[in-house]
C-alpha cells in the first residue's frame, strides 16, 4: 500500500497551494496531481523533486523515508555541512567535536531552563 499520495497532499495544503495551483507550476494537469495524491499514478523521479522543492520538503519525506519533513532544507546549513565534507578527516573530525560541545551547551541550557 503506497502512502506517497498523502503526504504531497499535505505538504501542498500546508504550502496553501491549490491542485491547479501545484500543477501550474510543475506545467501539467491537475487531474494528475490528483491522481498522485489519491495513489493512482506515481510521478517520475524528476517530477518528484519537483514537488518535494516546491512543497518545501525532500523527496525522502514524500517517499515516507523519513518523518522529518524539512530535513536539510536550510541552504546555509547544507552549504556549511558541504565545507566540512569537502574537509580532510582530522580537521573534520575537530570540526564536528566543536559542533557537538556546543549542541551539548544549548541542550543544558535548554534543560536548565525548564
Amino acid at each position: 500500500m503506497s502512502i506517497f499520495g498523502k503526504k504531497p497532499r499535505e505538504c501542498r495544503e500546508a504550502k496553501g497551494l491549490s491542485q491547479k495551483e501545484l500543477a501550474k507550476l510543475l506545467n501539467t494537469y491537475y487531474s494528475v496531481i490528483g491522481k498522485y495524491e489519491r495513489d493512482e499514478m506515481q510521478p517520475s523521479i524528476e517530477a518528484a523533486k519537483k514537488i518535494a522543492k516546491l512543497v518545501s520538503t525532500t523527496v525522502g519525506y514524500l517517499l515516507g523515508e523519513t518523518d522529518e519533513e524539512n530535513i536539510l532544507k536550510d541552504p546555509e546549513m547544507l552549504k556549511r555541512l558541504h565545507e566540512i565534507e569537502k574537509m580532510d578527516n582530522e580537521d573534520r573530525g575537530i570540526i564536528l567535536k566543536v559542533l557537538d560541545g556546543f549542541i551539548k551547551s544549548v541542550k543544558l541550557k535548554n534543560i536548565a531552563a525548564l
